[in-house]
C-alpha cells in the first residue's frame, strides 16, 4: 500500500508543503459551502453539491455519494454523483454491511484499498468491483451525538487513496455534517413557522365567523361557535373551512 504522507527519511519540508497544499483546498471548499450555507438553498441541494466537490477534493475519485437516515429510518443514498455510485449502496442497504455503514456506525473512517480482494464484506466488495469501483473510502458525517450518515468516494483504479485522502475526507466531511446538519435546521424552523402561521390563520377565520354570527343572530360568543360547529357538521367539512365561507359569503353580499 502506497501513503501520500512523506515517509521516513524525507526531507520535513515536504510534509509543511502537503500540508499547506491541504489547508488551500479544505479552505476553498469550504468557502463555496460556506456560500451555499448562507443563501436559502434547499437540502437536497446542498448534498448534490456536496458530492460534487468530494469528486473536487479527493484525487483519483470518480464518483462519491452520501448516505443519511430517512424519515422513515431506512438508510439511504440522499445524494450521489452517477447510477454506479447508487448501485454500490443500495447494495450495503440490501446485505447491512460494507465500507460505508461501518463507518457511519463506528464513527471512523474506513478505507478499501482493492474491492476485489478485499475480505471484509466478499458479498458486497466483489460485485461492487464487477462494477468498474477497485478502491473506496467512506468517512461518517458526525454533528452532535449521533452520526446523521456518511460520505463516501470511490475510485476505479485500486489503491487510489492513501492517509492524505483519509485526512483530506475526514475533515470535509465534518464540515459537509454541519452544512447538512444547519440546512436541515434552518429548513425544519421554516417549517415550523409556516405551519404556526398558518393556525393562526385559521384561528382569525374562525373568529371572524363566530363574529358574523354574533352581529347576524345576536347571541354570546359561545352560542355563536355552537352555530359554526353544526353547520360543519352539516356541510361535513372543518370547522376552519365552514368558517371562510361564511366569511366569504359576506364579503360578497356587502359589496
Amino acid at each position: 500500500m502506497t501513503s501520500n504522507f512523506p515517509q521516513a527519511g524525507e526531507p520535513p519540508g515536504d510534509a509543511l508543503m502537503i500540508e499547506e497544499l491541504t489547508a488551500q483546498q479544505l479552505a476553498a471548499v469550504f468557502a463555496r459551502m460556506s456560500g451555499l450555507l448562507l443563501s436559502s438553498e434547499k437540502v437536497d441541494t446542498a448534498l448534490k453539491l456536496i458530492t460534487a466537490l468530494a469528486v473536487e477534493m479527493v484525487p483519483g475519485t470518480t464518483g462519491a455519494g452520501i448516505s443519511l437516515m430517512d424519515r422513515h429510518g431506512r438508510r439511504v443514498t440522499a445524494a450521489a454523483t452517477d447510477e454506479v455510485v447508487e448501485r454500490a449502496d443500495r447494495l450495503q442497504y440490501q446485505l447491512g454491511h460494507g465500507p460505508c455503514l461501518t463507518a457511519w456506525a463506528e464513527r471512523a473512517v474506513v478505507r478499501v484499498d482493492d474491492l476485489a480482494q478485499d475480505e471484509r464484506w466478499p458479498a458486497w466488495s466483489r460485485p461492487a468491483a464487477e462494477l468498474g469501483l477497485r478502491s473506496a473510502l467512506s468517512a461518517p458525517l458526525v454533528a452532535g451525538p449521533e452520526p446523521l450518515g456518511a460520505l463516501k468516494v470511490y475510485a476505479v483504479p485500486p489503491h487510489s487513496y492513501g492517509e492524505r485522502e483519509e485526512h483530506l475526507l475526514t475533515m470535509f466531511a465534518a464540515q459537509a455534517a454541519m452544512l447538512i446538519s444547519n440546512t436541515r435546521t434552518a429548513q425544519d424552523a421554516e417549517r415550523a413557522s409556516s405551519q404556526v402561521a398558518e393556525a393562526l390563520r385559521g384561528r382569525e377565520v374562525v373568529k371572524l365567523a363566530k363574529g358574523i354570527i354574533m352581529a347576524r343572530e345576536r347571541v354570546d360568543e359561545r352560542a355563536a361557535l355552537l352555530t359554526l360547529a353544526q353547520l360543519a357538521e352539516r356541510e361535513r367539512t372543518t370547522l376552519r373551512h365552514t368558517a371562510e365561507r361564511l366569511a366569504q359569503s359576506t364579503v360578497r353580499r356587502l359589496r
